[in-house]
C-alpha cells in the first residue's frame, strides 16, 4: 500500500499532462467538484459560443440561420465528432432527443428487426430509465414481447435463441462496475440477437470501440463526461450495416427522406438520419458541440489512465484515513473493471454527502446507500482527492453528519 501524501499528490499534478484542460473549465475557486459522473461542469468557452448563437445566428440572422450557420446539419455534425469518441464512423451517430427517448427508438426499431423473437434481456437494477422504456415498450407491444431480467453472472445463460434485443449499460451507473462489452456482445450475436449500449457512463470517460466489437446500437446522454449542460440533447448509434432495415417509430420530420417537401407520407432518409424526429434544440446542440470539441482534442488513452489513477489513489486514502467508520467499497477494486467512479456504501450516505456539499465538496448519492464520486480527469486534481478524504475523515470524526439539516430529504439528490 502507498501512503500518499498531499505533497506527493501536488507532485503527480505538476507533472499530469492533462492539467492544462482545467483551465477550459468554469470552475469555483476552493471547490472540489466530484460529480461529473452527474453533471459535467461549464466549459468557458461554451458561455462565448451561446453568446453567439443566441446573439448574432438566432437575433441578427433569425430562421437565415438555418442555411447560414447551418443549423440544418447539426445533428450529424456533432454525432460525427463525438463519433471518435465511441468507435464509431461518421454516419454512424446522431444528436437528438434525450437518452430515454432514443433508447425508445432504437429498442422498438431492433425487436422489429428479429421478427418471430419475443425476448429483451437486460440486469435488475439497470438505470431506471432503461428499465422504464423497456417496460412502456413491453406495454406498447403487449403479447409480443417481453422483457426478462437475470444478475450479470447469468445474462450468458439467459440470451437465447428467443431474444431479439439484449440491452446493456456499459458503465454501472451505481457501482461503476463495467461490463465486458465484446464478450456480451459476442454472446447476442452467437444466438441471433441484437444488442443495444447505454454508453451513459462510459462516453467520454473509458474508451469505447463500438466498431470494434460489432455492437449493433448505442446510445449516451451529452451532460456527463462531455459537458454538454444540464438537458444536454442524446445521442443514438447505428451501425451502418444495420441502417438500411433500421425503421424507428417516431417517424417525424427530420427524420424524412426530404422533410421540405412537405409530403402527407413518410420516407425515412438515408443512413443514420433516420433517427431523428423533431427540430433540433440548437442553442443546446450547439453547446454540447463545445464539450464535445474539448474532449475530442484530448488523449484518450490518457484520460483512461489518470482516471484509472485517480480511483486508485482514492480507494487507497479513503481506506487509510476513513477505516472504522462504516463504509463499504461498492466498486470494482480491479481498476480494469472500473469506469471513472468509486462508490461507496454507508447507512447514512445521504446525510454524509449533505455534509461534504456544505464544505463545498460536490459527489452524490444514489439511494438506498450509495455515495458515488466520479472522476472527470481534465479537470480532477489528484490534490482533490487528498483534501476531500481528510474532509470526510473530518466529518465521520466529528459527526458532523448527525445534523438535522444533513438528514432533511430534497427534491434531487
Amino acid at each position: 500500500m502507498t501512503h500518499f501524501t498531499r505533497d506527493s499528490l501536488a507532485r503527480l499534478d505538476q507533472d499530469d499532462a492533462l492539467s492544462s484542460f482545467r483551465e477550459q473549465f468554469d470552475l469555483e475557486p476552493g471547490l472540489i467538484y466530484l460529480n461529473g459522473n452527474s453533471l459535467g461542469v461549464l466549459p468557458k468557452a461554451a458561455k462565448a459560443r451561446v453568446a453567439e448563437v443566441v446573439e448574432q445566428e438566432w437575433g441578427r440572422g433569425l430562421i437565415r440561420s438555418w442555411n447560414t450557420h447551418d443549423w440544418i446539419s447539426l445533428p450529424e455534425r456533432v454525432g460525427d465528432k463525438l463519433a471518435t469518441l465511441i468507435g464509431a464512423e461518421a454516419g454512424e451517430v446522431v444528436v437528438a432527443d434525450s437518452t430515454s427517448v432514443n433508447l425508445f427508438k432504437l429498442a422498438a426499431a431492433a425487436v422489429r428487426m428479429r421478427p418471430g423473437r419475443s425476448k429483451i434481456v437486460s440486469e435488475p437494477g439497470n438505470f431506471p430509465t432503461d428499465l422504464y422504456i423497456l417496460q412502456g415498450l413491453e406495454g406498447f407491444l403487449e403479447g409480443e414481447v417481453r422483457l426478462e431480467t437475470a444478475p450479470r453472472e447469468q445474462l450468458k445463460e439467459i440470451i437465447d435463441e428467443d431474444t431479439a434485443l439484449v440491452v446493456l449499460t456499459h458503465v454501472h451507473y451505481k457501482s461503476g462496475k463495467m461490463f465486458d462489452m465484446a464478450a456480451l456482445t459476442d454472446r447476442a450475436h452467437e444466438v441471433g440477437a441484437l444488442i443495444l449500449w447505454d454508453l451513459s457512463h462510459s462516453a467520454g470517460a473509458v474508451p469505447v470501440e463500438l466498431n470494434a466489437v460489432q455492437a449493433d446500437f448505442a446510445v449516451g446522454c451529452g451532460y456527463k463526461y462531455l459537458n454538454g449542460g444540464p438537458g444536454a440533447p442524446g445521442f443514438l448509434f447505428v451501425a451502418k450495416r444495420h441502417q438500411a432495415e433500421f425503421r424507428q417509430p417516431l417517424s417525424g420530420w427530420f427524420g424524412h427522406a426530404n422533410p421540405f417537401a412537405m409530403s402527407d407520407v413518410y420516407e425515412p432518409a438515408a443512413g443514420i438520419k433516420r433517427g431523428l424526429c423533431g427540430t433540433t434544440g440548437v442553442l443546446a446542440a450547439s453547446v454540447l458541440e463545445v464539450g464535445v470539441d474539448i474532449m475530442a482534442s484530448a488523449d484518450m488513452e490518457a484520460i483512461r489512465t489518470k482516471s484509472r489513477q485517480l480511483g486508485d489513489i482514492f480507494i487507497e486514502l479513503v481506506e487509510q484515513h476513513c477505516a472504522g467508520y462504516g463504509f463499504t467499497l461498492v466498486s470494482p477494486r480491479d481498476e480494469s473493471l472500473r469506469g471513472s467512479q468509486v462508490s461507496l456504501a454507508h447507512e447514512q450516505g445521504f446525510a454524509i454527502m449533505q455534509a461534504l456539499i456544505a464544505r463545498n465538496i460536490i459527489g452524490d448519492f444514489r439511494a438506498p446507500d450509495i455515495l458515488r464520486f466520479g472522476f472527470t480527469p481534465l479537470y480532477t486534481r489528484y490534490v482533490d482527492l487528498w483534501d476531500m478524504v481528510q474532509a470526510l475523515a473530518e466529518i465521520m470524526a466529528r459527526e458532523e453528519w448527525n445534523r438535522r439539516e444533513f438528514k432533511k430529504k430534497l427534491a434531487v439528490t
